[in-house]
């Protein structure tokens, strides 16, 4: 069974019903026994990230959140800004992240003579970097769909399962233990996000 955190920020009904889709256990919840309880757990993650984090506490799931991912050591799949929550800060706010990775999430930096855009929106190729459980072979070529400002740089490059060339080489994916987290949105990249989805939930 996974849990996805329904918190009020994020894509919960289009997660939950593109797991229903490919028939893999899967409920949206925000009951803090629940979510300590879970078997797997995805964070979605829309929007901005000190409003993302202040909810969190507001409703007081932080605290089960680590009994699930530190204790218990559940997988946990952070979701594009979910993705940013698992580490521990943001330059977008002020509010400390969870804390999950040793990571920061910064703005995403293209020079003015490019063509690049900020936010990035769109599809594009990833590039696994071979660390990675969620990910196809490096000589498959999959796309996803991304909309975000920022990204996250990790303290360790190990941690990086995939990449994507924007401006630079900016991480769009990590794996460290139990804790995994991807920049796209795999419940809106068709067949690819589905393979990804299905991965997470074999783990």
């Amino acid at each position: 069974m996974i849990t996805v955190v329904d918190y009020g920020v994020g894509n919960v009904g289009a997660i939950i019903n593109m797991l229903d889709y490919l028939g893999i256990d899967a409920r949206s919840s925000s009951d803090p026994k629940q979510i300590a309880n879970a078997d797997k757990l995805i964070l979605p993650g829309v929007g901005a990230f000190d409003k993302a984090m202040l909810t969190l506490r507001e409703r007081e799931l932080i605290p089960y959140l680590n009994t699930a991912v530190l204790e218990r050591n559940v997988p946990v799949l952070g979701v594009c800004l979910g993705m940013q929550l698992l580490g521990l800060s943001s330059e977008e706010g002020r509010e400390a992240g969870l804390g999950f990775i040793n990571a920061r999430s910064v703005r995403i930096n293209v020079s003015d003579t490019s063509n690049l855009k900020v936010p990035h929106i769109g599809w594009m190729e990833v590039s696994p970097t071979g660390n990675g459980r969620l990910f196809a072979p490096a000589d498959t070529q999959e796309r996803f769909y991304f909309d975000h400002s920022y990204h996250v740089v990790c303290d360790d490059q190990h941690a990086i399962s995939a990449t994507i060339p924007y401006g630079a080489q900016l991480a769009c994916a990590v794996e460290h233990a139990n804790i995994f987290g991807v920049q796209f949105h795999p419940e809106k990249s068709h067949r690819f996000g589905m393979r990804v989805l299905t991965s997470f939930a074999q783990i």
